[in-house]
């Protein structure tokens, strides 16, 4: 189910760092709360008829009763689990589940009011039926909306009427009547069978095809279990916490730690599902797709195939079993079925091919390049330094090894390369799509740029504020500096990228930055817990998935799940906090990310943006007029520039398709559409190829790799040629 998949695998990167004396303190707390906790008595399940029921066990109210404590007493907001908080919790959870209202009813949602203020308290003793009945309502009008739909592939559908489907009802009411549902769900099928066949297929291809697709939804469904319902009701109350604070149960913390550690195998992608499609969500950088320039952030993945062997359709498919189809041991092959991002589901599918390998983030160093732009007749070579993530091995760290790796050290080593060797002029540091890693790497590569000296504040929950600081001599490099970001920049990276600017050592250049300003803390609720319950719970008969009895287990078999807590907050050395807000940037370049989508400020739970009392520190310079005179500059090409018209037309064009709702299901209207799409944007390639001085390409032609550009990139390159001549020292 698409909607689980949307909660279930979302990475989030986290800023580890948790003073000593504070765990010991929620260790303390916590081992007294879960002896408190156990005492409580869960209320009888009420039983949805036609369905196997799914129904909670006593982990699952052990965990949510630690999780309320955790909550109430540690995390950053300070805040009370109160009737204000059970609303919301209701309307994400319902919303989770049918984010746009193809399943349940308008008297569904009625007879769920009466949990509206009443989860607060059961998440607090443990009572989780309210949340869990939900479930099973929603489980029995989603395999009812299965069966009408694989009863009705078969009908004969007109594909000339001018009539229209509604992909997103988010805003719409709930329908009223089973009748009316079915009615959504014809016109679905619809619209998926005229997909299939603008893709070139025979009627008795696509009606097998999407026969299948439908069982296999069903077949998903029913391999749920109240391990995966618990995760779902867990995001719908830590999301309405603070988007940072997350709950995983036993399966998810371990693809978490997995994925935190770096070191999986596979084509380095995250994945997630939205509308029962497989989509991506981010590249990983250095990784295999990545390397291939084949695969990027929005494309829709549809079917996969093991080396040679022939595609399985993968549409509505459960997320963790699509991925385990992608994963697989590194040297193998795998090929992907996409639909590129920006393109309608009824495009001819791209086949790409991806040999597996380990993907290591540690190992993921920072690369160089020199670029020499021209500017008043005269060249200048750039360095650019891109930084995927602010990796370093502890382990090798800790052991004292000589040679460890560490974003500091590979940068470094790089600068004195493009210094002494390449001789740049100027230096740029890309962090686009760096959503951060470790605070240390952050303080340490900032201590690059300048001579010591305060780099971040961090405040904790009692208001006490520590001060990291860049301690050794000297810097790297001392001459021009540039820093590129973009709105999925965050963390880590929004550290280094208001240091920067707040030392006035170097000029920020894209747009604003995530803004991502908390500090979270892994918490194994195993260690949490005395080790006298979790022996109780072992020896007591527990209920499976389906309300079935089944034997005792072993201690170690019990296994609670992690939390990661939102602890602390951070502030850059100018007092201003880099949540929220993130980085403004002194030169703005047009965001491919939609700002009112992405981006802390985004999420209604998100901590507010606040200023504390700034550090005690020195700027490098004053750049005030520089950057005056480079906006001037900057704004000047973007008058003439077709590549900024074209881009600021096609951000245009995509807030224009997001604001879509419908799509029509006449078959020669929506091939029209998308083959007029299709000229559309070749003839923008085209323009801009030629006005390179490339040969225009026709549909279908392969497009060197060499050929293709990064606009946002070459104007950073003008910005730091300007800067240099306006300032060539610093």
């Amino acid at each position: 189910m698409q909607e689980l998949g949307l909660y279930l695998d979302i990475v989030v990167r986290m800023d580890f760092k948790l003073p000593v004396e504070m765990l010991k303190r929620i260790l303390g707390a916590i081992f007294t709360v879960a002896v408190m906790a156990c005492q409580g008595t869960p209320k009888p399940q009420q039983v949805i008829e036609g369905i196997p029921n799914i129904m909670p066990d006593e982990k699952q109210s052990l965990v949510a009763r630690q999780i309320v404590a955790l909550i109430e007493n540690y995390n950053y907001k300070k805040l009370t689990v109160n009737d204000s908080i059970s609303s919301l919790v209701l309307d994400k959870y319902i919303k989770a589940l049918d984010p746009y209202r193809n399943y349940f009813l308008a008297s569904d949602i009625k007879s769920f009011e009466q949990f509206r203020t009443t989860l607060d308290d059961a998440f607090r003793t443990g009572d989780l039926s309210a949340p869990f009945y939900i479930f099973n309502v929603y489980s029995k009008r989603y395999n009812e909306t299965m069966n009408y739909a694989i009863a009705h592939i078969k009908d004969k559908y007109d594909f000339d009427q001018q009539d229209s489907y509604v992909f997103n009802r988010e805003k719409m009411p709930w329908v009223a009547s089973i009748t009316a549902l079915n009615d959504i769900w014809r016109k679905k099928v619809k619209y998926e069978l005229v997909n299939l066949k603008l893709a070139g297929t025979s009627e008795v291809k696509n009606v097998e095809t999407l026969t299948k697709r439908y069982q296999n939804l069903k077949s998903q469904s029913a391999k749920l279990n109240n391990q995966d319902v618990f995760q779902v009701i867990m995001d719908a109350f830590t999301g309405t916490i603070d988007p940072h604070t997350n709950y995983f149960n036993p399966t998810k913390a371990s693809q978490f730690n997995e994925q935190m550690s770096r070191s999986i195998e596979g084509i380095g992608a995250y994945l997630q599902s939205e509308n029962d499609v497989l989509k991506i969500a981010e590249v990983t950088p250095g990784g295999p797709a990545f390397k291939s320039k084949q695969l990027h952030a929005g494309d829709r993945i549809i079917g996969v195939a093991q080396g040679m062997g022939d595609f399985e359709d993968i549409i509505g498919w459960r997320l963790d079993i699509a991925i385990t189809k992608i994963k697989g041991p590194k040297g193998t092959i795998v090929r992907l079925k996409i639909i590129p991002v920006g393109h309608d589901m009824s495009s001819k599918p791209v086949i790409v091919e991806i040999t597996r390998e380990k993907i290591v983030m540690e190992d993921q160093s920072a690369k160089k390049e020199v670029k020499t732009v021209q500017s008043n007749g005269k060249p200048y070579k750039i360095g650019i330094i891109n930084v995927p993530a602010f990796y370093i091995d502890s382990k090798a760290a800790i052991a004292r090894e000589v040679n460890y790796k560490s974003t500091t050290r590979d940068v470094k080593l790089l600068i004195d390369t493009l210094k002494n060797k390449d001789k740049v002029d100027a230096i740029v540091m890309d962090l686009r799509g760096n959503g951060g890693g470790s605070l240390l790497e952050a303080v340490n590569l900032t201590g690059l740029f300048i001579d010591q000296g305060p780099v971040v504040q961090v405040k904790d929950p009692k208001g006490e504020i520590e001060v990291d600081r860049d301690d050794n001599p000297g810097v790297a490099w001392s001459g021009p500096f540039g820093v590129l970001v973009d709105r999925t920049t965050a963390s880590a990276s929004e550290i280094f990228a208001g240091a920067i600017q707040d030392y006035a050592r170097g000029v920020i250049i894209g747009t604003q930055t995530y803004g991502k300003g908390t500090v979270q803390q892994p918490i194994d609720l195993n260690k949490l817990t005395n080790p006298s319950i979790l022996q109780r719970l072992a020896s007591m008969v527990q209920v499976n998935a389906t309300g079935s009895a089944k034997a005792a287990q072993k201690v170690s078999d019990i296994q609670l799940g992690q939390i990661n807590l939102t602890i602390a907050k951070f502030y850059r050395v100018n007092g201003s906090s880099t949540q929220h807000k993130g980085v403004m940037p002194d030169i703005t370049l047009p965001s491919f990310y939609p700002m009112d989508k992405v981006g802390e400020d985004t999420e209604a739970s998100a901590l507010p943006w606040d200023e504390i009392q700034k550090s005690d520190f020195t700027p490098v310079d004053n750049l005030s007029a520089v950057k005056a005179e480079l906006v001037k500059l900057h704004e000047t090409r973007m008058e003439k520039s077709l590549d900024y018209k074209i881009l600021v037309q096609d951000i245009a064009d995509m807030k224009k398709r997001n604001l879509e709702t419908s799509v029509t299901l006449n078959e020669n209207k929506l091939k029209s559409e998308r083959e007029s799409l299709e000229v559309k944007s070749l003839e923008k390639l085209n323009k801009l190829r030629i006005s390179r001085g490339l040969a225009a390409v026709k549909k279908g032609d392969k497009i060197k790799k060499e050929e293709n550009f990064d606009f946002l990139e070459e104007e950073t390159l003008k910005v730091m040629a300007d800067y240099i001549q306006l300032k060539p020292t610093v």
